[in-house]
C-alpha cells in the first residue's frame, strides 16, 4: 500500500516478513525533512498498522541519504521575511506531536539510514528501539537555528542518554556520528548501510513471532507512563497489571510453548 496526497508519494507502507509493517519517509530530494506531506502520510500509515491485527511490530525508516533532516521550510528565498512570530508551526509539525509514537500500542523500531536532525531526531528518539547505519549523522541543531528544545526532546533525551549528555547535545546543537549515538545509548546497534533495514526487520520479526502483542502493549504503556512516578506507585500499578495478565490466554500459550519447545502462537492485540 502506498500513501499518496496532493504533492505526491510522500510516505510508503508495506508489510514485510512476519507481521512487520515498514513505514518509509519518501522525500529523498530533501533528505526526508518533515513537512505537511510527510506528517499526513505518517499518521495514515501508523493508523493502518495499528488497525491491522496481522501487524505486530512497526519499522520506521527513510529513503536515500536521510532519515529525516529536520523541518521542511520549503523553497524560501528569504527566511527572515517568511518566518515571523505569527508563523503557525503546526502546519509543519502536523496534528500530532512526535510523542504520539510512544502511544502506539505496537513496538516501533527506527532504522536510521542517514541524517537525523531536529524534529527528525525527536521522532527517532520517541521510537522504542533504534538501529543506525554507519555514517549516519545526528544533531539537535536547535540553538544553532535560534530555536529551543522542541516537542518533548528535552523529556526523552535525558532519559536515554543521561542528563550531562543531553545538556551537551541540546545546548551545543553539534553534529555527532552514529557510533557516538550508540555509545550514548541512543541507538541499539550501528550496522553497515546495506544491512540496516534487514537488521531492523529481523529484530521486529522476532518480536512479532515470539512476544505477546498484549504484553508488549502493556509494557510499552508502563515504560512511558511510569517514567515520572515514584517507585511505590509504579510497583503497585504493576501488581494490578500482573494479575490482569494472568487472566489472558497469552500466559497459558507462552508457558505451553516453552515446555513444548515451539514458537508461541499468541492472539492478536484486541482492538487491532
Amino acid at each position: 500500500m502506498t500513501v499518496t496526497d496532493n504533492v505526491g508519494t510522500a510516505v510508503l507502507y508495506e508489510v514485510a516478513g512476519a507481521g512487520v509493517a515498514v513505514i518509509t519517509l519518501n522525500r529523498p530530494e530533501r533528505l526526508n525533512s518533515w513537512g505537511a506531506d510527510i506528517s499526513r502520510g505518517v499518521y495514515t500509515c501508523f493508523d493502518r498498522a495499528e488497525d491491522d491485527p496481522d501487524v505486530r511490530a512497526i519499522v520506521l525508516t527513510g529513503t536515500g541519504r536521510g532519515f529525516c533532516a529536520g523541518a521542511y521550510l520549503g523553497d524560501m528565498a528569504g527566511l527572515g521575511e517568511s518566518i515571523s512570530g505569527d508563523t503557525d508551526v503546526s502546519t509543519i509539525v502536523g496534528e500530532r506531536h512526535p510523542h504520539f509514537l510512544t502511544t502506539v500500542a505496537k513496538p516501533v523500531i527506527a532504522a536510521i539510514n542517514g541524517a537525523c536532525v531536529g524534529i527528525g531526531l525527536t521522532h527517532a528518539l520517541m521510537c522504542d528501539v533504534r538501529f543506525a547505519a554507519a555514517g549516519a549523522k545526528f544533531a539537535t541543531a536547535f540553538p544553532r537555528r535560534g530555536l529551543i528544545a522542541e516537542y518533548g526532546i528535552s523529556w526523552i533525551l535525558p532519559r536515554l542518554a543521561g542528563w550531562g549528555a543531553a545538556a551537551d547535545l541540546l545546548l551545543s546543537g553539534r553534529t555527532f556520528p552514529a557510533e557516538e549515538a550508540a555509545g550514548l545509548g541512543l541507538v541499539k546497534e550501528v550496522v553497515a548501510p546495506d544491512d540496516l533495514l534487514p537488521t531492523a526487520i529481523a529484530y521486529a520479526e522476532d518480536l512479532a513471532r515470539n512476544c505477546s502483542p498484549a504484553s508488549m502493549a502493556v509494557i510499552k504503556a508502563q515504560l512511558y507512563g511510569d517514567a515520572g512516578d515514584p517507585v511505590t506507585a509504579v510497583s503497585a500499578r504493576a501488581e494490578t497489571l500482573m494479575h490482569e495478565s494472568m487472566k489472558r490466554p497469552d500466559l497459558i500459550e507462552g508457558i505451553t510453548a516453552f515446555f513444548e519447545k515451539r514458537p508461541p502462537n499468541f492472539p492478536p492485540l484486541k482492538g487491532a
